[in-house]
């Protein structure tokens, strides 16, 4: 059995600041980042939005910009012609169908164009604090399974163990620090167990010499 509350206090300790690494002044900036941050570093998306929300500083310009304006923009963040697309048609979703608010509930945050649940939790529990928000991402993916709180790679099925196994008002900083840590130390291919502080309460930590 795992010290969840352990692992949540060490990883606190070493990351005081559990922020989501994507720049944003407005609610839907954060929404669009996360969008082009899909198979894109974040730094890269933090290069390219200052221009982007100069150019198109309200939903509104959004809704009204050209697809191809909006590609010549995002182009280096990949698939852009995907992402502008989504982009476009979101903004003129909120403004018709949310009263130019980005939604509040997962419902309603599902249905816009390039939402999925990783994405939505991110919004809940950055923008609105709702308790139990997850997100699951590649890095939440790999050390959660490292550690042995799950043993699935389905996104949906680690969420949902997540939720039950982490205190509600800490789920959204919980995932952040997963992401610094697996930046930082637990990282995809060669992990730095020997500087990891919660080593003796991870099942890979463990097994190394």
């Amino acid at each position: 059995m795992h010290d969840i509350d352990k692992i949540i206090e060490l990883l606190e300790a070493d990351y005081p600041d559990a922020l989501c690494s994507l720049e944003y002044d407005k609610d839907y900036e954060l929404l669009f980042s996360v969008r082009l941050a899909a198979q894109c570093t974040d730094a890269r998306v933090n290069m390219v939005t200052p221009a982007l929300y100069e150019k198109y500083p309200t939903l509104e310009a959004f809704a009204d910009a050209e697809v191809k304006d909006v590609e010549e923009l995002i182009r280096s963040c990949g698939f852009y012609h995907t992402k502008a697309r989504d982009i476009i048609n979101s903004a003129k979703m909120i403004l018709t169908d949310f009263n130019g608010k980005v939604p509040d509930n997962m419902d309603d945050l599902l249905k816009l164009p390039g939402v999925g649940r990783k994405t939505a939790n991110l919004i809940l529990g950055d923008v609105f604090n709702v308790p139990s928000s997850v997100v699951v991402d590649t890095h939440c993916i790999r050390l959660t399974n490292r550690i042995g709180l799950v043993a699935t790679k389905d996104p949906v099925k680690i969420e949902m163990a997540l939720r039950q196994l982490l205190p509600p008002d800490k789920s959204s900083d919980f995932c952040h620090r997963m992401v610094l840590h697996g930046r930082a130390v637990c990282n995809a291919r060669s992990p730095k167990c020997e500087i990891c502080s919660i080593k003796e309460h991870c099942d890979h930590g463990k097994n190394i010499d």
